[in-house]
């Protein structure tokens, strides 16, 4: 490999939230979706270069911006798009946010398939909409969507909208394309629209293949919207990010429209020189942390069935976060979750964090240094071992 992942790179003291959140430097944090892999060299590259010019004023999103986000999406996942298709956010969480509120008043119904990343939650109840849960029903180790369930909900005339995640966060799916029909069939049937957040698009693993919403929302009359984001796949998450695609220009001039009034138009241009170098020179470098994240996951997988064979593994189609069944346990997820914390300073996240249905689970996120990944693993395994 041409990339070291297996590099400890000292995080504490660095104002890290994964690693500074608590005093306690004996505590292995494995919760957050923050990677313990430097971004790029390219990419700290391109920052350096914008840090020695020494002038940090107002500054424009120049061409090359949108160059690479259709470059990439073209060659990434066979997806033409056009400039005018794309509205730069500063952020995941402003674009959602912003998309709820152009088309949604407060008491409307948003649907989201739970267990689910538990900003959603926050975000709806933010937007003063209701949060609906579509349950993905669960069975030995791997979630399918409920679309019975999903067409219930979707036919109340209070729901207004649909938001998936894909690939989902925290069960690891990558929705095939006969999923995503079905579900621009169902919600073009009710008048619902979809919002597809899509920010782990780029780390699938194996003989898996993300489809873009946008792609297939196109053969129905549906009012949807992707979003993307290279934060997830490069380590970019305290240079926020992200783009709304929609082939509507009233949507987007609605989505910009919120924007402005919240104040959340500009886009910090150390990471607008983020993404144009991870995009345009940062594809090995992603190719080989998926090959190398794969392996640890493949460790975890090896690990639990001869250590702790009560856990089991969900099958990861994407993403770096493992959800891990252990209703066997005897504890809750929260309860699991704290006493991990407190007698073996192992900090998962605990399941009902992402909704009712994750009751019985933890999520913990590999995306480490394989001999990080072992510490945390033992860790659990002695919990397991003396209860």
């Amino acid at each position: 490999m041409n990339y070291n992942f297996d590099e400890i790179i000292p995080r504490r003291g660095t104002n890290s939230i994964k690693w500074d959140k608590v005093a306690d430097e004996n505590v292995l944090p494995m919760w957050v979706a923050d990677m313990d892999f430097k971004t790029p060299p390219e990419v700290i590259k391109a920052l350096s270069r914008k840090v020695e010019q020494g002038i940090f004023g107002y500054s424009i999103i120049p061409s090359a911006f949108y160059d690479s986000i259709i470059n990439w999406w073209e060659i990434s996942h066979q997806l033409i798009l056009k400039k005018e298709w794309l509205l730069p956010v500063p952020g995941m969480i402003p674009a959602l946010s912003a998309i709820i509120r152009a088309h949604l008043q407060p008491g409307d119904n948003i649907i989201v398939q739970s267990p689910v990343y538990n900003h959603f939650f926050t975000l709806i109840e933010n937007c003063e909409c209701n949060t609906v849960e579509n349950h993905l029903i669960y069975e030995n180790g791997n979630y399918q969507i409920d679309f019975v369930d999903l067409e219930l909900k979707a036919s109340d005339p209070q729901t207004k909208m649909l938001l998936i995640c894909s690939p989902h966060n925290p069960v690891g799916r990558v929705w095939v394309r006969e999923e995503l029909e079905k579900i621009a069939s169902i919600c073009t049937k009710h008048q619902v629209m979809v919002v597809s957040d899509e920010i782990h698009a780029d780390l699938v693993y194996k003989n898996h293949r993300h489809i873009p919403f946008v792609s297939v929302a196109g053969n129905y009359d549906l009012v949807s919207v992707t979003c993307g984001s290279p934060c997830k796949t490069f380590n970019l998450s305290s240079l926020p990010v992200s783009y709304v695609i929609s082939k509507d220009q009233e949507i987007l001039k609605r989505i910009e429209k919120i924007l402005t009034i919240q104040e959340t138009t500009t886009i910090n241009p150390f990471a607008v020189e983020a993404l144009i170098a991870a995009y345009n020179q940062g594809r090995n470098w992603m190719e080989e942390l998926k090959e190398y994240v794969y392996a640890n996951y493949l460790y975890l997988k090896y690990f639990c069935k001869e250590y702790l064979p009560n856990v089991l593994v969900s099958d990861l189609q994407a993403t770096y976060l493992v959800w891990l069944d252990c209703h066997t346990l005897g504890k809750g997820s929260d309860e699991l979750s704290k006493f991990l914390f407190k007698e073996e300073k192992l900090w998962l996240n605990s399941g009902t964090m992402y909704g009712s249905s994750g009751e019985g689970f933890l999520r913990i996120n590999i995306a480490c240094p394989r001999q990080v990944l072992e510490e945390g693993l033992q860790r659990l395994e002695k919990y397991v071992h003396k209860k």
